[in-house]
């Protein structure tokens, strides 16, 4: 027998590529009280494009289907680059036919970060993430079509989307300091749910004088507004 959804515990359901270990790490870690996460995974394991395009063609709306039955009150679409891989409109329409799937509201990460970069004016962008150089022009092409400047991008090329998550947490500031190295950018954009950036964000911060902005972050500030609470 079904029984009807809390009014006042708060789900945000989570679909992520089945090798991700760093996103629900990072909820986990970072809601507040009253709210839980809830994940379906998506089956990939490459982080390449036909990885993700037999992702995006074969897993996702069952996964959808699937995290529905958790009766979250919003619907994350967990995966930076698969979000950007068939521009910002599939992206739309991608979130639109999982909500209408779920029957709540569905957000992605790209256009979660898109929206970020806004609040903070920032027009002018460098971009660190753990991807091969195909979906790091799949990046660079979203987020310019939202209209902001990429200086620069640099990827580690890593192809397996697992190994994305055991990058060490120094390697992660070295190459995002590197990165930014005689740049004067509006802020940095760390890329990937399954890049541990988070877990270093704050040591980042405190090393640059602009705003940075990963997936992780942008995209649970999001869910968490329209649940109603914050961090």
């Amino acid at each position: 027998m079904k029984t009807a959804p809390s009014q006042t515990h708060r789900r945000i359901g989570l679909l992520i590529p089945s090798s991700n270990t760093t996103m629900e790490v990072d909820f986990y870690r970072n809601l507040p009280p009253g709210i839980s996460v809830h994940t379906a995974r998506m089956f990939m394991e490459d982080t390449t494009v036909a990885g993700e395009s037999r992702m995006l063609d074969e897993f996702a709306l069952p996964a959808a289907r699937d995290i529905g039955t958790a009766h979250p009150d919003v619907v994350v679409f967990g995966c930076t680059s698969a979000g950007a891989l068939r521009g910002n409109d599939y992206d739309s329409q991608l979130c639109q036919r999982i909500t209408a799937i779920t029957g709540v509201p569905t957000i992605s990460v790209i256009k979660s970060v898109s929206e970020a970069l806004q609040e903070c004016h920032a027009n002018r962008l460098i971009v660190v993430t753990p991807y091969v150089d195909e979906l790091n022009e799949r990046i660079e092409k979203s987020l310019e079509a939202d209209g902001v400047e990429i200086l620069k991008i640099s990827g580690l090329g890593i192809s397996e989307n697992f190994q994305i998550a055991m990058v060490p947490d120094q390697e992660i500031v070295d190459f995002c300091l590197q990165a930014i190295r005689g740049q004067n950018p509006d802020a940095l954009f760390i890329s990937c749910t399954n890049f541990p950036a988070m877990r270093v964000l704050e040591t980042i911060r405190k090393a640059v004088p602009f705003p940075v902005i990963t997936s992780n972050q942008a995209i649970l500030i999001k869910a968490l507004t329209i649940v109603g609470s914050s961090t």
